[in-house]
């Protein structure tokens, strides 16, 4: 009995030292939590950690107090439903009487309809609710936007200092750009509890018929103008009695309708070309800055008749495995570009750099011109695509250029991005991997 009481306290010192240990790694522990916190925030899109956590420990707790009901299967659907959802076509989304997604292809995800297990497009939500408590079906046709983060953006990180400085502009550097999704949408009932979404991504149809629609329009367009060109010439030829001086404008505007023919078909070829995967050997290694003068050098005869002016720079020694022609093409495309958008006597950049992992050589060209809408941005790469904005020089375009460098880019494994602001010009920025030997 008399050691007793030295038992006691030496227990209730030794518990004193665990709680004042405790407290201590709590304290450190918040205070490395209000140092990553923003962090944490911004790779949640501003939720807070504390509030997913305690999201996630309600849906914990709810799935637990049930199992103490023994509600068997409630939060679930039964096994040969569930088998019978894997396959179904599309992307199929499974929703209870919470409104909370139980089942959901991935692919609803980067469609942009599901996110944290709640589907955020606000029509297929209010149908979901409209099917549940009045039954039946309803099909609809909706359009949706992918997320940012479901963009792959290789070498997109470099930012655009030019931008960035100038602007202000968190966003100034480069980005992808989400293009839409559409979407055939069916939403049904399938018991008391759930409802089913089923997703058909129509998509690739979609942009299909937007390309052949854009190749009738502007290529028929172009090919039907120098045909009836010719048939004037022809006709004033047959005349007798026409002035030397009539004959020779007409015959001008001929040879001015071939070129532009010529022009076409040789882009078209070289959109063929780079439909093929590019395979790094020992004998197709370039040296990129060396690519993108000559590519300057090609273009050099446009700039020069509108007193404008092509400056060259960034580091030499870059080395990639690719096509000579192809690549040189794609960088000659965005100087053209760059230059028949911007006024006269201006200046287009062109800069070769690593990206700053130093595995790809990335190629920006800068210009200060008319700036792309961001609504156009998401199609300006489709073939035979033509902006609304066009100028005198640029009216009589297909809309192929941006092709063949997307084409070249995805036949390199590497990617072009573009950052753009009406009125205040544009980068394109094509990044392609460098030989291997050189990135280690």
């Amino acid at each position: 009995m008399g050691g007793m009481p030295h038992i006691t306290t030496t227990t209730i010192i030794a518990v004193a030292f665990v709680l004042l240990a405790l407290g201590a790694v709590i304290g450190v522990g918040l205070l490395i939590a209000d140092m990553v916190m923003p962090l944490v925030q911004s790779a949640t899109h501003g939720e807070s950690l504390r509030d997913r956590f305690s999201e996630r420990f309600a849906r914990l707790r709810k799935h637990h107090d049930d199992d103490d009901d023994d509600d068997e299967d409630a939060d679930d659907l039964e096994e040969s439903t569930a088998a019978l959802l894997s396959m179904l076509p599309g992307a199929p989304i499974v929703v209870d009487e919470s409104d909370e997604v139980v089942r959901a292809n991935p692919d609803a995800y980067r469609l942009g309809v599901v996110d944290d297990d709640v589907i955020v497009e606000p029509r297929i939500a209010q149908a979901v609710r409209t099917v549940r408590e009045q039954g039946g079906k309803t099909t609809f046709e909706l359009t949706t936007m992918t997320p940012q983060r479901f963009l792959h953006m290789a070498g997109a990180e470099e930012t655009d200092d030019r931008d960035g400085a100038e602007s202000g502009d968190a966003h100034a550097a480069p980005v992808a750009v989400s293009r839409p999704n559409w979407l055939r949408v069916t939403v049904g009932r399938i018991s008391e509890r759930f409802v089913i979404v089923l997703l058909d991504d129509v998509s690739e149809r979609v942009r299909f018929a937007q390309v052949r629609d854009d190749f009738i329009t502007n290529v028929s367009e172009q090919l039907v103008k120098p045909s009836a060109e010719l048939q004037h010439l022809a006709a004033s030829l047959e005349q007798a009695g026409l002035k030397d001086e009539h004959i020779a404008q007409d015959a001008r505007k001929v040879r001015r309708t071939i070129a532009y023919i010529d022009h076409m078909v040789k882009d078209l070829l070289l959109l063929i070309k780079a439909q093929e995967q590019v395979t790094p050997t020992d004998e197709n290694r370039l040296n990129v800055l060396s690519e993108a003068r000559a590519a300057a050098e090609v273009a050099q005869p446009l700039a020069q008749a509108h007193a404008q002016r092509i400056a060259v720079s960034g580091s030499d020694g870059l080395v990639v495995h690719g096509e000579s022609e192809q690549i040189r093409a794609a960088i000659d495309k965005l100087i053209e570009n760059a230059l028949e958008y911007s006024p006269d006597g201006a200046v287009v950049s062109v800069d070769v750099k690593p990206d700053r992992a130093g595995r790809h050589a990335v190629v920006r060209v800068i210009d200060r011109g008319t700036g792309i809408p961001l609504d156009e941005q998401q199609r300006i790469f489709e073939r035979f695509y033509r902006g609304a904005q066009q100028n005198e020089r640029t009216l009589e375009g297909v809309g192929l250029g941006l092709a063949i460098v997307k084409h070249v880019a995805l036949t390199h494994q590497g990617s072009v991005h573009v950052w753009s602001r009406p009125g205040q010009g544009s980068t394109f920025t094509l990044v392609l991997p460098l030989d291997p030997a050189q990135a280690d």
